[in-house]
């Protein structure tokens, strides 16, 4: 039986370590610059810490397309830390865009350069490169890399590997008020696009029925760990972090993190009994995982934010990049209207029968774009407001202020594997001002009205002002 081992399969997942761990488990002993270890993470791994080193999976052959990817954890710090340390003032080239202020620290590097998880999250960034549009606004952007989970993600944009990055809403607000870190949200990658999958062996055909369960999430500081708990809370049910082995009460649901290619896997494996995750790993375990949709996220919280465009602050709040970062905004809302005109196209580019930017079939990213029908979804009843007219997933750019305050909020009532202590002081509206950069993403959609055309936008009055509904 194998371990479940960290992104480089070489430890068990509980146990984190980089080139110059000093833990006395590893061996290792190269010393990491201290330059590169300031701009790291307070924690080496922001939220995975409390996953089980014990958790065995069973791989199936039928996901060895869908597991790691050819960038370890290891190697993105190595090349985070060229970068930190001066390679990229060799890739900078002439542009049009201004040299940064001295008051700024972060070079500037007006060439895009994007980190993503293979989710349809990242689409928007992805369709962005591939079809031109950052092109069409004068901006060079680099391949983007795939990236296996969170964690190395943060990594890799707090050491400035990436300047442009899709990331859970809830991850920039831990970076910026506990670790202190300059970062800024900009605009949205999407809404909705999440779901809860169970395996069809578990028996659960409601929330009330996760007592004794355990049941994963791709990161703590995630939409899906702050819905999937109020969904289990509302149907009398207690999350609980606890090892696999420990004894659960009867109304007791075991949370843990796995990085979202290990998800279906596991629920096939029998290992979890279910998992909140992104497209299109729900789309994954109904088709290949024998599992099946509980309920979908956007279906409990009407066109709820999930993964964000972050920016590092330099490069978004610098006047003398204004021009640049204005062009990447005018791109990524060119790129949403693309995307809801053209779902089957973008799924077949997008999937590893197109463009290769995600390791599944066609069929599996198009059921995660496209599949959304209440007579598909009636058994479990995953849909229980069709009348909301939503997406499996949405595309529409504008940061909706309410959300981030209610995002705020939510955070200080979830279960997670660390300390919230960071949230005493914050308030909603200060997070929702302090956090989140308006400026560009606002003037980027006045110019293409069509985007009030998605229905997580309201149809009535201010489409910038919305009150956000949610019902279990």
């Amino acid at each position: 039986m194998k371990k479940y081992l960290d992104e480089d399969h070489t430890q068990p997942r509980a146990l984190v370590h980089v080139d110059g761990c000093s833990c006395g488990t590893c061996g290792k002993s190269k010393p990491v610059d201290p330059r590169l270890q300031q701009l790291m993470p307070d924690s080496p791994d922001v939220a995975d810490g409390m996953a089980d080193p014990n958790l065995a999976l069973n791989y199936d052959p039928l996901f060895s397309s869908v597991l790691g990817s050819s960038v370890s954890r290891r190697d993105m710090l190595k090349m985070a830390g060229l970068a930190a340390l001066g390679g990229m003032g060799g890739m900078l080239s002439s542009s049009a865009f201004a040299a940064p202020q001295k008051k700024f620290t972060k070079p500037f590097d007006p060439v895009v350069k994007i980190g993503y998880l293979p989710i349809t999250d990242a689409a928007t960034l992805l369709v962005a490169h591939e079809l031109g549009f950052f092109k069409r606004e004068g901006i060079d952007s680099e391949p983007p890399t795939l990236i296996r989970g969170w964690s190395p993600l943060v990594e890799a944009f707090s050491a400035q590997r990436f300047n442009l990055a899709h990331m859970l809403i809830p991850v920039p607000i831990y970076m910026r008020y506990n670790n202190k870190f300059p970062v800024k949200i900009t605009a949205w990658n999407h809404t909705n696009g999440s779901g809860i999958i169970v395996s069809k062996k578990s028996g659960i055909n409601s929330p009330k029925e996760f007592g004794g369960k355990q049941f994963a999430v791709p990161y703590w500081y995630s939409i899906h760990n702050i819905l999937s708990q109020k969904i289990m809370r509302g149907a009398g049910i207690t999350p609980v972090i606890r090892p696999q082995d420990a004894k659960l009460g009867p109304n007791e649901c075991n949370f843990l993190v796995l990085n979202p290619p290990d998800m279906p896997p596991a629920l096939a494996a029998g290992q979890i009994d279910g998992y909140c995750v992104a497209e299109p790993f729900n789309a994954l375990g109904e088709l290949k995982a024998d599992g099946k949709m509980l309920r979908f996220t956007g279906d409990v919280w009407k066109g709820h934010p999930c993964c964000v465009v972050i920016m590092h602050e330099d490069d978004a709040m610098d006047p003398a990049r204004a021009a640049w970062a204005q062009g990447v905004h005018n791109a990524i809302v060119a790129a949403q209207l693309h995307i809801s005109a053209n779902r089957k196209s973008v799924a077949q580019m997008l999937s590893k029968d197109g463009k290769k930017y995600m390791p599944f079939p066609a069929e599996v990213v198009e059921r995660a774009m496209m599949f959304y029908d209440v007579a598909d979804y009636s058994d479990p009843v995953a849909i229980k407001h069709p009348e909301w007219d939503q997406s499996r997933i949405n595309f529409q750019g504008w940061p909706f202020p309410s959300a981030t305050k209610t995002v705020v909020s939510e955070m200080k009532t979830t279960l997670v594997g660390g300390d919230l202590a960071f949230l005493n002081k914050l308030t909603p509206d200060f997070v929702a001002k302090d956090l989140v950069n308006y400026t560009y993403i606002k003037k980027a959609l006045d110019k293409n009205p069509k985007w009030k055309w998605d229905l997580s936008v309201p149809q009535t009055g201010n489409p910038f002002e919305r009150k956000e509904v949610i019902a279990l």
